[in-house]
């Protein structure tokens, strides 16, 4: 199956470099022309990416200012828990007043 794999990936190149020569052949421009195309089309390529990982990059800054708050949020929600158990523990275990309590 491997072998028929990598066959498979030698016609995929082989045709690859075919239909380029025959694209650069049939081409409606001059050489320098088609070079000034490629150029700018990868320059606009270029720039898309790049807003592309800007806008990913503030994507990835805004979930990880959510997840510091959410993390934040549940730091004091244990705390607070913590401390009411602490409370209630001392509460519980703390030795009796001398003076009764009235039920």
């Amino acid at each position: 199956m491997a072998d028929r794999d990598g066959n498979s990936f030698l016609w995929f190149l082989a045709g690859l470099g075919v239909g380029a020569a025959v694209g650069v052949l049939y081409a409606p421009r001059s050489g320098d022309e088609t070079r000034e195309v490629l150029r700018s089309k990868a320059e606009e390529g270029r720039e898309k990416v790049r807003r592309e990982a800007r806008r990913a990059r503030e994507h990835a800054e805004d979930w990880v200012d959510r997840g510091r708050d959410v993390l934040n949020q549940q730091k004091e929600q244990f705390r607070s828990a913590y401390e009411a158990g602490r409370q209630a523990y001392r509460e519980t275990t703390a030795p009796e007043s001398e003076e009764p309590k009235s039920v």
